[in-house]
C-alpha cells in the first residue's frame, strides 16, 4: 500500500512541475508583442532626428502577405504631421527615421507614432518640447582660435611688426533639407511654383483644402505618387490626362466649400483618408515600368471601389432587407 502511495505522490508531482514549465514558456511568448518598437529618445526638440527601431513577431518574408510597414505620427490634437513606409529586414526588424519641428508641429506635448504591419498596429509617444531649430555643425567647421602673435628681435635690428592676425573663418551652418515639390527660399521649405506643375495637372485641390496647406505630407504624398510614379509610364499619362479632366470639373467647387465649412473640411477629409493609405500600394512600382504601375493601378482602383461603392450598396441592401422582414 505504501509503494502504491509514493507512486501516485510522484506522478503528481511530475504533472504540477510540467504544468509550471508549460504555463511560464506560454507566460513568456503571450508577452511578445506583435510589432516592439524602441526609440533613442522620448523627449525631442524641434529639428530632432527621431530614430525609431522595431521588430515584427513571426515575420515571414515568403508570405503573400508580406509588406511595407506604414507609420504614422498624429500631434496633440490628433492631427497628421508624417506619414511615410518602410520594407522590413528578412529577420524582420526594420528602422525608420523623422525630423520633428516645420509647420505642422506647432503644439509641445505627447506626439503619438502608430507603426502598422498587416492587421497589427504598435503605438509610441513622444515628448514633443519645441525650442528654436537645432541644427549641427561639424567639427572642422568651427571658428579656428587666432594664432599667437610671434615676435623675433635681434640686436641692433629693430624689431618685427607683427603679423596680422588671420581673420576667422566663417562658421558653416547646413541648410535644412527640403521634401519633393519644395525648393529653399530664405532658410524655409516652400512649396515649388513652376510651369512643371501646370504641366503635371495643377495641384490637388481637395486635399490641399482638406488638410489645409500644400506642404501637408499627404499632399506632398499624392504628388509624389502622380509626378514619380504614375506619370513615368504612357499608361499613366493617358490616364491622368483623361482624369484631369473630369478631376477639375468640380474640385474646384468642393475645395471652396471645405474653406468655407470647417465641419465639411472634416467630412472630406476623413473620407479620402482610407484613399490615400490605398495609394501607398503604388509605391511598390518601379519607376517606369508600364506593367508594375499599370497592374498595381488597377489593384487600387477596384479596391477603392469596393471600399466606396460595393460595400455601402452591400450593407444599404442588408438593412433595407432587415427593415423589410420586420415589417
Amino acid at each position: 500500500m505504501n509503494k502504491i502511495g509514493l507512486l501516485g505522490l510522484s506522478f503528481l508531482s511530475l504533472i504540477l512541475l510540467t504544468s509550471s514549465v508549460n504555463t511560464s514558456i506560454f507566460a513568456d511568448n503571450h508577452n511578445v508583442p506583435p510589432i516592439a518598437l524602441t526609440v533613442d529618445e522620448e523627449i525631442i526638440s524641434n529639428g530632432h532626428e527621431v530614430e525609431i527601431s522595431g521588430q515584427i513577431k513571426d515575420y515571414d518574408p515568403q508570405s503573400i502577405t508580406a509588406g511595407a510597414v506604414t507609420y504614422v505620427v498624429k500631434s496633440p490634437d490628433n492631427n497628421l504631421v508624417t506619414i511615410g513606409q518602410v520594407i522590413p529586414n528578412s529577420d524582420g526588424s526594420f528602422d525608420l527615421s523623422f525630423i520633428a519641428g516645420g509647420n505642422l508641429w506647432k503644439k509641445n506635448g505627447d506626439y503619438t507614432v502608430q507603426v502598422k504591419y498587416g492587421g497589427n498596429e504598435s503605438n509610441l509617444i513622444l515628448d514633443y518640447v519645441g525650442g528654436e531649430m537645432v541644427l549641427s555643425i561639424d567639427d572642422e567647421d568651427v571658428m579656428p582660435k587666432p594664432k599667437p602673435q610671434t615676435q623675433t628681435t635681434t640686436e641692433p635690428e629693430p624689431e618685427p611688426e607683427p603679423e596680422p592676425e588671420p581673420e576667422p573663418e566663417p562658421t558653416v551652418v547646413e541648410e535644412p533639407k527640403c521634401g519633393a515639390g519644395t525648393e529653399l527660399v530664405n532658410g524655409i521649405c516652400q512649396v515649388v511654383q513652376s510651369d512643371e506643375k501646370e504641366t503635371r495637372g495643377g495641384g490637388c485641390l481637395i486635399a490641399t483644402a482638406a488638410y489645409g496647406t500644400e506642404l501637408a505630407p499627404q499632399v506632398q504624398f499624392l504628388r509624389e505618387i502622380r509626378d514619380n510614379t504614375v506619370m513615368s509610364t504612357s499608361s499613366g499619362t493617358a490616364f491622368m490626362t483623361g482624369f484631369n479632366q473630369f478631376y477639375y470639373s468640380f474640385s474646384p467647387t468642393i475645395a471652396d466649400m471645405e474653406r468655407e465649412n470647417p465641419y465639411f473640411q472634416e467630412g472630406v477629409r476623413a473620407f479620402i483618408t482610407p484613399m490615400i493609405s490605398t495609394l501607398s500600394i503604388m509605391t511598390l512600382a518601379e519607376d517606369g515600368s508600364e506593367l508594375q504601375v499599370l497592374g498595381l493601378g488597377v489593384s487600387v482602383i477596384m479596391l477603392n471601389l469596393g471600399m466606396y461603392v460595393a460595400a455601402p450598396a452591400l450593407i444599404g441592401f442588408r438593412v433595407h432587407k432587415l427593415l423589410k422582414s420586420r415589417n
